[in-house]
């Protein structure tokens, strides 16, 4: 049995659009960053319906000037369990 943390999207969105703010960035302007062609893929990480791909999120980070432990919020009140 192995006990995996769960990630609360809505706090990591949070975080994302907090550090966003705070490095004095717009959506506009990551969005320009990441090449993408709208800035619904922003808003989803803002609004924690959706996470950055592992490789987003370590870009993510080097922008912001954070680690990825800055950014995901892990949920200390909830685990999964599987089993092996």
């Amino acid at each position: 049995m192995y006990v995996i943390p769960v990630i609360d999207m809505a706090a990591t969105g949070r975080n994302i659009e907090r550090l966003r703010k705070e490095s004095g960035l717009t959506v506009k302007e990551l969005q320009d960053i990441f090449g993408f062609t709208t800035p619904q893929a922003i808003y989803k990480w803002q609004h924690g319906t959706a996470m950055p791909t592992i490789d987003n999120l370590v870009a993510l980070a080097a922008v912001l000037g954070v680690s990825m432990d800055d950014i995901i919020v892990i949920r200390p009140d909830m685990e999964t369990r599987i089993s092996a």
